[in-house]
């Protein structure tokens, strides 16, 4: 028989992670490794202000410096922005949709740790002879021809990583539509979880065209094909095509998830049910649908025509109209609300204009002819970095605040948490609205220096100041996660006392089954209809009686470190003698443990009733 009694000491922990597949652990998993990634990503990004800071600067060489803002994109995207947000769905949704789990928590335990394994894999390519050098897109052209192991790193890390997302998406989209409590209908679900549900299904169709770029990029570095060697027949614009079709959508498997916890914050701390509920999952849905309709604005230089162009300006400008939507709905939530101005509401309020500007830009950028004079500029890079700071990396701060006492049981300092947000909130817009004006006085993109006199010194050294405070923003956020985990002041199920949502109606931290009795729900935001009726909790749709849990399990770490050895043979295929044995040995390794997976008899176990009864919460034994 298994327990899920909590275990004492620090090997006891962390085997509990290395094994669980409980959503919450893995969405804790999620938070930490997402983070790590973040400060990595943060890092690199000081890098390239601090070597841009003066011209002529010598900070890092003109390769280091591409390498750089290489592992700045890849990171951020792949291995920082889209893991915490995994984490906040993981942490969040099954509890708002009235769930006990996701609906495959092994494959969800496997998602983690082939997301881990590859960013990892990719981040050894500093240690292991050179980082990637082509962009984070890796364009063909440059990738194909770039010297050393980087992009083999890129290929194979992405491959792995990727394959984890897309499992997570998969489980997501099952979990929403299978596993809703009794009465969550889809027009009664938060928006956070119709979010959450859109970006799935948004990876479900996103992630496949970057996998067949990725082995298609493979077979050419690795095995001498030609797929975009134009010398030898290839065609290098088919990488942009496969890339965009994955990488505009992508944009928004970021931002939607954003707007949902956006949405919870503005709900939660106005008082009020959100203005235009209907509208709003509309306008995602749309969202969802336009998203791949307008992945060649990325390339309206490359010579597809005006034809074309023209179809792609008009799509990006329509994607425009459902953003816009729930911009005014957001403001109709506020106004006649009781609006407190919490650390959460903050971000979300600051959002909203900041998410304004990168979309005016965006639609600036989406009128062809304009675009040929703004590509490759760095009113690009201004753009991008106000869609995906204002509105992603805005709703991450904002999210950790708004859920850490529901996932840790304990309240991040108010104080420290607003302060956080003025020397972010500062250092940002330092950092990237001059940069409009760099790019518009024809400061391109991606060089590693400039020669002084050319009239970009002092927007430079502005740019490079305010990240500075963007920094110092993030430290402070460290230094209030530290103090508040050795406090660990322990919190109530619903610590902002406003709570409209499932997840506000079980205890914080929750328990390993999340709910006892599955709740009957009656109606949007569920729980505030049973506060309002004066009950403290959820009204329950079956008697109480024996849960069904999974056992804990070790070999979704396997599995994935398996496939982390492979990676290292595929990459020293035909340097070395050991590789063969090496890509064999992860292979055995992964397959194994998947036949042991498969021919396991792995029922679960069962929590009694009667030890529900007791209502002890912080463990018990089955």
């Amino acid at each position: 028989m298994s327990t899920y009694a909590q275990k004492k000491g620090f090997g006891a922990t962390v085997w509990d992670f290395l094994t669980t597949v409980d959503h919450k652990k893995i969405a804790i998993l999620y938070l930490l490794a997402g983070g790590l990634f973040f400060l990595v990503g943060g890092l690199e990004a000081v890098f390239i202000r601090i070597q841009l800071a003066v011209p002529n600067n010598d900070f890092v060489s003109a390769g280091a410096f591409n390498e750089i803002i290489t592992m700045h994109g890849t990171t951020m995207i792949f291995l920082a922005a889209m893991p915490i947000l995994f984490g906040f769905m993981n942490a969040v949704m099954p509890l708002q949709i009235g769930a006990r789990d996701v609906a495959f928590p092994f494959l969800n335990a496997l998602g983690f740790w082939l997301f881990f394994f590859g960013g990892v894999f990719l981040n050894l390519s500093w240690f292991m002879g050179g980082a990637p050098d082509a962009g984070w897109t890796s364009y063909a052209s440059l990738a194909i021809h770039s010297k050393g192991h980087g992009i083999d790193f890129y290929v194979l890390g992405l491959q792995i990583s990727g394959l984890g997302t897309l499992i997570g998406g998969i489980n997501f989209l099952v979990t929403i539509i299978n596993m809703r409590a009794p009465g969550m209908t889809y027009m009664r679900m938060p928006l956070f979880t119709w979010t959450t549900f859109v970006a799935s299904a948004l990876i479900l169709f996103a992630f496949p065209p970057l996998t067949v770029g990725l082995v298609l990029m493979m077979f050419d570095r690795m095995f001498g094909s030609n797929f975009f060697v134009v010398a030898n027949g290839g065609n290098t614009v088919i990488w942009e095509h496969l890339f965009w079709i994955f990488g505009h959508p992508e944009v928004y498997i970021l931002v939607l998830p954003a707007f949902g916890i956006f949405s919870e914050i503005f709900s939660t701390f106005s008082r009020k049910r959100l203005f235009g509920y209907s509208s709003m999952v509309f306008a995602t849905v749309l969202i969802g649908f336009l998203g791949f309709m307008v992945w060649a604005h990325h390339m309206f230089t490359t010579g597809l025509g005006p034809v074309a162009n023209a179809i792609f300006a008009v799509a990006t400008m329509a994607i425009g109209v459902p953003t816009g939507i729930k911009i005014f709905n957001w403001l109709f939530t506020m106004w006649g609300g009781s609006v407190k101005f919490t650390a959460p509401m903050h971000w979300a309020f600051a959002f909203i204009p900041s998410f304004i500007m990168g979309g005016v830009t965006g639609v600036m950028l989406a009128a062809a002819a304009a675009d040929y004079q703004y590509h490759d500029t760095y009113f690009v890079v201004a753009h991008f970095h106000y869609v995906i700071v204002g509105g992603v990396v805005f709703s991450i701060f904002a999210g950790v605040q708004y859920w850490w006492p529901k996932i840790f049981g304990t309240m991040l300092n108010e104080t420290l948490g607003k302060l956080t947000f003025w020397l972010f909130f500062i250092g940002f817009h330092m950092t990237f609205f001059i940069q409009h004006f760099l790019g518009l006085w024809g400061m391109p993109r991606r060089v590693f220096t400039y020669l002084p006199g050319q009239g970009f010194d002092t927007a430079n050294m502005i740019s490079s100041i305010g990240a500075l405070f963007m920094s110092l923003g993030v430290i402070v956020l460290l230094i209030n996660v530290v103090v508040t985990s050795v406090k660990n002041v322990k919190v109530g199920d619903d610590p902002w006392g406003d709570g409209r949502t499932l997840e506000w109606a079980i205890p914080s931290p929750p328990p390993f089954y999340n709910f006892k009795q599955l709740p009957l729900v009656r109606g949007l935001d569920a729980f505030w209809i049973e506060k309002m009726e004066g009950k403290k909790g959820m009204t329950p749709a079956e008697p109480l009686g024996d849960i069904h849990m999974p056992n804990a399990s070790f070999l979704p770490f396997v599995i994935a470190f398996g496939l982390f050895i492979a990676a290292f043979g595929a990459l020293y295929n035909g340097e070395h003698s050991w590789a063969i044995p090496v890509i064999v040995i992860g292979l055995l390794v992964t397959f194994g443990s998947m036949l042991v997976r498969s021919v396991k008899d792995d029922h679960g176990f069962h929590i009694h009733k009667e030890e529900l009864m007791d209502d002890n919460d912080k463990g018990v034994k089955a």
